[in-house]
């Protein structure tokens, strides 16, 4: 893990010096603002990491605050990246086939100006509307047939939801609106696939984040899995968190639901990193279950999805992805994985990976949209 972050760390600084470069040769003719600059810049840049590293130290209003303006810069630092390598690019060629207008190069130091008023204004906008796609959470319906064996259950409403990353970025507000946004379907059942929160528990309980989960109250239940971030923030706060708003997690484990079918739950892949313990073989987990009964797998990161076909798992419910959250991220992850976003069928196994119904850091959606997932299954 150390290794990791220090890599992460040095490439995102690398990214933002070159940012930081950029906007330094912009104020060339204006030194004095540049001590504000570098200020400014560095409070934003490092924001996030620095709320999440000094958080026992900060007031909360500090913390809230510092923390989501290093998230928007997430977003910010994605498309000033694409901008400025755009117009180097342009640059570049234009030394070689000189097609730019000469009156660019008479005023360089004006061009410089008017150039950085183009592009933040033009990041700012996309950022802005991708704010706004993120608040439009989708309920995305599909229809699925799972074998009934000897249960007594003939059809069942499901919502499945995951990455809601909840924290004072996106809080009790957002959760709101996803709890009516489940309630408006009436469910049996409700699945949570991982990333339910995004900050510790210490931090979410103060600020009321997590109230709105006890509005509810579906026939058989709410049952959750881990994901990446309930390991970063200390997994066992994370499910106590869970557990006290009313949801049952399923930690490589499984449970019988009316004596009609499974649900079974597998710890995320990153377990190890975090506990030093590698989660249990999905083999290993249902190996002691009436394979007569359907099978639901909660498993949050959609890898080696082979394993639950070979498993004869009828139906997987995964998250994860975000399917990129901000373009060009959807282009990577369908690089990534298997399946990305949406619904696959392999063998008698079918799978479906949601694009998320929160966001992670930014609150910002240019590469996809929020959704929860409403599936209705018939048993035959």
């Amino acid at each position: 893990m150390i290794l990791f972050f220090t890599i992460f760390f040095a490439v995102y600084t690398a990214l933002n010096y070159y940012i930081f470069i950029r906007g330094w040769q912009t104020l060339q003719t204006l030194p004095a603002l540049k001590p504000f600059y570098i200020a400014a810049f560095v409070i934003v840049v490092y924001g996030y990491v620095f709320a999440k590293l000094l958080y026992k130290f900060l007031p909360p209003i500090v913390y809230d605050i510092w923390l989501g303006v290093g998230a928007v810069w997430f977003a910010f630092l994605v498309y000033f990246i694409l901008v400025l390598l755009g117009m180097d690019i342009l640059r570049l060629l234009d030394s070689f086939f000189h097609f730019l207008p000469k009156s660019i190069y008479n005023n360089y130091e004006q061009t410089k100006k008017i150039a950085a008023i183009v592009i933040i204004a033009l990041v700012g906008i996309i950022v802005f509307l991708g704010n706004l796609n993120k608040r439009d959470i989708t309920i995305t319906s599909i229809n699925v047939t799972l074998p009934k064996s000897d249960g007594k259950i003939s059809d069942l409403n499901v919502v499945m939801a995951a990455d809601l990353h909840l924290s004072p970025i996106d809080g009790e507000k957002l959760l709101s609106k996803i709890v009516d946004k489940i309630n408006s379907v009436d469910p049996d059942i409700i699945l949570f696939a991982g990333d339910i929160v995004d900050d510790k528990a210490e931090i979410l309980k103060p600020r009321g984040i997590g109230e709105s989960f006890k509005q509810l109250k579906p026939k058989y239940g709410v049952y959750a899995v881990n994901g990446n971030h309930e390991f970063i923030n200390d997994v066992e706060t994370s499910v106590k968190f869970m557990e006290e708003y009313g949801m049952k997690v399923i930690r490589d484990s499984y449970e019988l639901v009316d004596s009609s079918f499974y649900i079974v739950g597998r710890e995320d892949v990153v377990m190890d990193r975090f506990t030093g313990k590698k989660r249990k073989t999905l083999n290993t987990i249902i190996s002691t279950i009436n394979s007569s009964h359907p099978k639901i797998l909660l498993d949050h990161t959609p890898v080696k999805l082979e394993h639950a076909e070979q498993n004869k798992i009828d139906l997987q419910f995964s998250g994860h992805t975000h399917h990129g959250q901000i373009w060009p991220g959807n282009i990577i992850t369908n690089m990534i994985y298997e399946l990305s976003w949406g619904y696959k069928k392999k063998g008698n196994t079918q799978y479906y990976v949601t694009s998320g119904a929160g966001t992670w850091g930014p609150p910002v959606r240019t590469g996809s949209k929020s959704e929860i997932v409403n599936i209705k299954i018939t048993f035959k």
